[in-house]
């Protein structure tokens, strides 16, 4: 998808010589955000803890802080417009 295209993190992915999900998981940890990445393959499960061998720089950092951020992840259930568009998936 969009997400492991995105030039930055392929840019810092190539010069860390990291997968973009490995930059990822390095930024969350960086900031000090738990993640709990779902993977039922054992390569990937490895890979994704091979992240404590590098660091990104305060600049990377910034680079991947300043990404696109209209979708935070976050919904609101108290708003009614979102209710009425979760509602219309349902037959």
């Amino acid at each position: 998808g969009q997400f492991f295209d995105n030039e930055v993190l392929c840019e810092l992915a190539q010069h860390h010589h990291k997968t973009v999900a490995q930059v990822a998981l390095r930024w969350l940890t960086q900031r000090g955000i738990i993640a709990i990445p779902k993977s039922t393959h054992k390569e990937r499960m490895q890979e994704n803890f091979d992240i404590f061998d590098f660091q990104l720089s305060a600049d990377e950092m910034q680079r991947v802080d300043a990404l696109n951020r209209t979708d935070t992840g976050t919904r609101n259930f108290d708003d009614p417009e979102y209710i009425k568009q979760l509602l219309s998936y349902v037959p």
